[in-house]
């Protein structure tokens, strides 16, 4: 299983990223690549077609519908309509309650379209997602909208035969389901605020240092540092998480590939 990230700038795109978006992709024992796009945020479709044509997604998991997660998906149905080739059925699209809503009130005046090219399912924690060999587990979390971390598990990359799992903790403050999505090969997780800073704003995100807590409470074994804001230094993100969190760490890149 392999990440790829398109986006990760926080909020909004940032000169230097688009907003969230990132690519998982594991082989079957056929060899057949599928390919699962969590999040799809302002500004993703435009690299994330230097990684993959979308046509060929298998799949794309919300995990809630600010604007900085989900605004691309109702571009992307342009290209889903549009394309002289076009795509032969609807790409399976996971998300909270209320996302044909969004994408529709994003839409606009092009509203009555959008929804044709997407199969669009609710969440449901108790009934994972099975995409080819990769299974997708939301985990509800803490933020002022609807919100889900994912768990995605599939074949790790050096050994089909050995399960590796991906913790995506989407957009939250602290609570019991980060800690759960935290029990990861590799915790991709949110970090838009600033110990210290942003002390008196509670229940929307995590900082460096709630990030690195997470991960050592839910046992990461790698820490990977995502969604800042362009306005952050990215420098006193990764200091507070490694103050907290004795393992690997690291700061997400747009481009940056991660082998689980």
């Amino acid at each position: 299983m392999r990440l790829t990230v398109i986006g990760c700038a926080g909020s909004f795109p940032s000169p230097d990223s688009a907003a969230s978006s990132y690519l998982v992709q594991a082989d079957d024992e056929r060899g057949r690549t599928w390919s699962v796009l969590l999040d799809l945020g302002n500004g993703a479709l435009g690299p994330l077609q230097r990684v993959i044509d979308p046509r060929t997604l298998d799949a794309i998991a919300l995990s809630h519908l600010h604007a900085d997660h989900v605004a691309d998906t109702v571009v992307l149905y342009v290209l889903l309509r549009y394309h002289p080739d076009g795509r032969s059925a609807p790409i399976p699209l996971h998300g909270p309650a209320g996302t044909p809503e969004r994408l529709l009130s994003l839409a606009g005046a092009e509203s009555s379209h959008v929804l044709e090219q997407y199969d669009v399912h609710e969440w449901d924690p108790a009934a994972p997602v099975r995409v080819g060999p990769l299974t997708l587990t939301p985990v509800p979390v803490h933020h002022p909208v609807t919100a889900y971390g994912i768990r995605v598990s599939g074949p790790a990359e050096d050994d089909p035969a050995r399960t590796v799992t991906l913790g995506f903790s989407g957009d939250t403050d602290e609570c019991a389901g980060v800690d759960e999505i935290a029990d990861a090969d590799l915790f991709l997780c949110e970090a838009a605020y600033v110990q210290g800073r942003d002390d008196e704003i509670r229940g929307v995100h995590l900082t460096g240092r709630r990030a690195g807590e997470a991960a050592a409470r839910g046992g990461s074994r790698a820490l990977l540092l995502t969604h800042l804001p362009a306005w952050n230094d990215p420098r006193v993100v990764l200091a507070e998480a490694r103050e907290e969190y004795a393992g690997p760490v690291a700061l997400a890149v747009p481009g940056g590939v991660h082998l689980l």
